[in-house]
């Protein structure tokens, strides 16, 4: 592949991507974004202009994507599709934007794609899958069944089955991702870990939904998009891969770890009202991605990890300080 058509590339985990290629490989990038609040520009500042070229857009606009579908090569470029509406609280106050972005912005690409016999890599998310019981010994896999709770998940659940259906019926030549969580640098501060990381820089307690014994399978991002890449180079068409990094902890640990991490006391958190429909425990099995493409996560101890996200945002309040106050001020009016 010599070109990515890489979409929410301004975003946390998309913006991340484009500066793991960039790094990485010999690929090109060209990202579409909207910009909307979650995506920054400042993510993706100082990128080699030979090689990078950003185009503010609606991944919907369908004349755009067909302008900038028009210039990729099916025989060496691919479509990286991480644009999304993501934010299950945000999805519990105001679905549609999620259903335009989440299943209309999929249909426009994979359409796009499917005239130019472009290859396509759909990145999705573990909670298509639901929740897992907190003393449950399984895991996902690419078998499970789905079974959204919120309106984020429900949408990604929807795309997934799009692109899954152009496969079959038109001969898509995709893949697709479904990822455990997400962090490290350059995460907008209305996700867990860097809200309270950014609380407690500011001298604030951390937040914990409900009794804070949700457990997640937390993943750094940059393992995420290596996996991404093994998956372009290595993976088989029409097949889902799972992506995960056997992070699994509570949030109640995160934060005790996070508070530690920040010489405070470990019981300096406050409980919060919990969100509806919370999800009790995600856990993904890794297997099939291991076995068929070889990759294996770099950032195996998760303490390390976090330290690092630490001081990325300890170093990075420039970045990340805008965004503070009117983030805290949604979750103010809504009691978290």
């Amino acid at each position: 592949m010599s070109t990515l058509l890489v979409t929410g590339g301004a975003g946390f985990i998309g913006s991340n991507f484009v500066r793991h290629a960039l790094a990485n490989t010999d690929h090109d990038v060209v990202v579409l974004d909207k910009l909307t609040y979650a995506g920054n520009l400042a993510s993706l500042g100082g990128l080699p202009p030979e090689r990078f070229r950003f185009v503010r857009g609606d991944i919907a606009d369908a004349e755009l994507v067909a302008d900038l579908t028009a210039a990729l090569d099916p025989a060496t470029d691919a479509i990286v599709h991480f644009a999304a509406e993501s934010h299950n609280d945000n999805s519990l106050a105001a679905p549609r934007p999620f259903v335009d972005t989440n299943i209309v912005g999929t249909f426009t690409l994979i359409e796009a794609a499917r005239r130019r016999d472009l290859r396509f890599h759909h990145i999705s998310t573990d909670e298509v899958y639901g929740d897992l019981e907190l003393d449950d010994p399984a895991r996902f896999t690419e078998r499970t069944a789905y079974r959204p709770s919120s309106p984020y998940s429900s949408t990604k659940a929807a795309s997934d089955l799009l692109v899954a259906a152009w496969v079959r019926s038109y001969g898509l030549r995709a893949t697709i991702s479904g990822c455990s969580n997400n962090y490290g640098p350059h995460q907008h501060v209305e996700k867990f870990i860097p809200r309270q990381i950014t609380n407690l820089l500011r001298g604030d307690r951390p937040k914990l939904y409900g009794t804070g014994r949700n457990v997640r399978d937390w993943i750094h991002v940059d393992d995420h998009n290596s996996a991404v890449l093994a998956i372009l180079e290595r993976g088989r068409i029409g097949e889902t891969y799972l992506i995960g990094a056997n992070g699994e902890r509570s949030n109640l640990d995160i934060v005790e770890t996070l508070l530690e991490l920040l010489g405070r006391p470990r019981d300096g958190y406050d409980l919060v009202g919990d969100r509806p429909g919370h999800d009790l425990r995600y856990a993904i099995d890794a297997t099939k991605l291991r076995t068929e493409t070889g990759w294996t996560p770099r950032y195996t101890d998760l303490r390390e990890g976090l330290a690092r996200t630490v001081d990325w945002y300890r170093d990075h309040e420039d970045w990340w300080a805008p965004q503070k106050a009117p983030t805290e001020a949604r979750y103010s009016e809504i009691g978290r």
